[in-house]
This record gives structure tokens, C-alpha cells and sequence, in this order.
């Protein structure tokens, strides 16, 4: 079943947003300029790199950051990779919320108006799937996305219930390679980052 495909999950450059802690799900925000440097960094990093697919975010932060590191042209838009829906967090740093609710966390309480974990993990299965379609006989895919989906998405390659996401951190501009060793899923390496 696909053995041999790997998963390269390319986590977006920095916003203004990540880089105050805010919580962006839909709002549609640009790079800053050391966001655009990270892709550009990626460029050269994933430079020689034959992807089978590339999949994207419709978000503009995921879509600038696919389109600087050079596979624009290559990427596939996937709604499934669209980062997990804060509801009424949106906006909101982990400080602001846990003032008006001590100890709160996105991994263990309620997205008023948003989606579940479990939910944002049957987005990821989708994006297994369709990434293991992709590339039958194995090779790379590279999904271009944010921060909580590719980590939930490295929770359900390894089978793991969507919220032990919460174990694997993830930088901007990072990237991070889901593989095989054998018949057993892997993650190969994680959070690569540029700094």
C-alpha cells in the first residue's frame, strides 16, 4: 500500500500572527518578510527534490510560502490541509484565552464554533490518502500547510488518535519527513528548521 511514499510536511514562513502567538485559522495572512526569507531558505533546501504531488493550503500564508520555495506551479490546492478552525479562539494568543480560562488548551478543551481534533484528523486522513494516490509506487509528496494540522496529520500516519498532535512541535518554515522503515509508518525526521 504506497510503501515507500514519504510525506514532506512543509509548515509555512512566519506571519505576523505566529509570530505573537495568535491563533490563525481563517484569516488569510501574508508572510512577513523574514517568513518570505524561510521560503526562500526552503528553495534552497528542497532544491533537487522530485515531488510526485504537492498540495497546498488555500491559504495565502501556505500558498506564498509553496510558491517562493519553487513548486507554485506543481501545487494542487487541498481544502483538507486548511489549518484547524479555532471558532471564537481566532485571533486570540493562548495568554488572552487562559485569562478568561485558566489552564486552557487547544488540545484538551472545547473550539467553540471550530472543530474538534477528531475532526481536523479525518482532514488529515484525507490527505493521507490522497497522497498515497498520488504516488503508488512510492516517492515524495509535499503538503505545504500550517502548524496543528501537520502535526494532527503526523499523529494519524503513525495511528495515533488526532490528539497526540499535541507531542510533536512544529517551527515556521520547517520541514519534516514522514517515511517507512519496512512496513511500519515513520516519521523520518522532524521540525527542520533554518535558524
Amino acid at each position: 500500500m504506497s510503501e515507500g511514499t514519504q510525506l514532506w510536511l512543509i509548515r509555512h514562513g512566519e506571519t505576523e500572527w505566529s509570530l505573537s502567538g495568535q491563533h490563525t485559522s481563517r484569516t488569510d495572512i501574508a508572510l512577513t518578510s523574514h517568513g518570505r526569507k524561510r521560503a526562500e531558505e526552503l528553495r534552497d533546501y528542497l532544491k533537487g527534490t522530485d515531488f510526485q504531488a504537492v498540495f497546498v493550503s488555500p491559504m495565502q500564508r501556505a500558498r506564498e510560502t509553496c510558491q517562493i520555495a519553487g513548486f507554485g506551479s506543481q501545487a494542487v490546492v487541498d481544502d483538507n490541509l486548511k489549518e484547524w478552525d479555532y471558532g471564537v479562539y481566532e485571533g486570540k494568543t493562548t495568554a488572552e484565552i487562559r485569562a478568561r480560562i485558566p489552564g486552557w488548551s487547544v488540545w484538551k478543551d472545547p473550539i467553540v464554533d471550530g472543530e474538534t481534533a477528531e475532526q481536523v484528523g479525518l482532514r488529515a486522513d484525507h490527505v493521507i490518502a490522497r497522497s498515497l494516490t498520488a504516488s503508488p509506487s512510492g516517492g515524495n509528496v509535499a503538503l505545504f500547510a500550517h502548524a496543528h494540522i501537520l502535526r494532527i496529520l503526523a499523529a494519524r500516519w503513525l495511528e495515533l488518535a488526532a490528539i497526540e498532535g499535541s507531542l510533536f512541535a512544529l517551527g515556521t518554515g520547517s520541514v519534516s519527513v514522514l517515511g517507512w522503515e519496512r512496513e511500519t509508518r515513520v516519521i523520518s525526521s522532524w521540525n527542520r528548521s533554518f535558524e
